[in-house]
């Protein structure tokens, strides 16, 4: 075989073995596209609706949500209570702070459809202008904020430690497990540390707090 031919021959299998392997994918293509076509029949973007009923600031309301939307979600962008406050979205903060059968929660950490039939109280539901309650009254006295934005989860919270101290339930300061606590700046700093304020007026909500706890003993 001359070296022409063999180069000739060389040219071929390299030729032949390319369009072998280019054919294989296709053909890998052709056998899964019934299974991709099959999975298009699904809509995209669907969501999962549920409804939901509870009570809110005295109000019976019903919604039909995205089972994913939190409690937070559903006051703000489908009740329009704006009061209630976005801030770390991690239950960090505090500022979301609302109470539910009279308890405090983080509403950014808890599904709308967990609350069927429950009764859930926000900042506008406590007080209004002109009949302010009296722990949003004592914050407005005491200087208890300074740019606003925790306040509302703020006193809300404060409103929900004034009932824990009632109940005799202890924290983590409590010197007597087995007695009522008593209204001190150390027990209301313990329990409303998990309420954030970055303009740091924390004296003087404890002076707020405190009052409100003197006018009520």
């Amino acid at each position: 075989m001359s070296p022409k031919d063999a180069l000739d021959l060389s040219r071929r299998g390299l030729l032949g073995g390319a369009a072998a392997v280019t054919a294989a994918p296709a053909g890998a293509q052709t056998r899964a596209a019934p299974a991709a076509a099959s999975a298009a029949t699904f809509p995209t973007g669907a969501t999962n609706l549920s409804h939901v009923s509870f009570t809110v600031n005295g109000e019976r309301r019903q919604l039909d949500i995205d089972t994913r939307t939190t409690l937070l979600d559903a006051l703000r962008e489908h009740l329009h209570l704006t009061g209630s406050k976005k801030g770390c979205d991690h239950g960090q903060c505090g500022a979301c702070t609302a109470l539910v059968n009279g308890r405090r929660i983080n509403t950014c950490l808890s599904l709308a459809v967990m609350h069927e039939g429950d009764e859930v109280t926000t900042i506008e539901g406590l007080g209004k202008p002109g009949d302010l309650h009296p722990m949003q009254a004592a914050f407005v006295k005491h200087d208890g904020y300074q740019c606003g934005y925790c306040t509302p989860g703020q006193i809300c919270s404060s409103v929900a430690v004034l009932k824990e101290i009632e109940a005799g339930i202890p924290s983590h300061v409590s010197a007597d497990l087995n007695a009522k606590p008593g209204v001190t700046a150390e027990e209301i700093r313990e329990r409303m540390s998990g309420n954030i304020c970055r303009c740091g007026a924390y004296s003087n909500i404890v002076e707020a707090i405190s009052e409100v706890a003197g006018s009520q003993a």
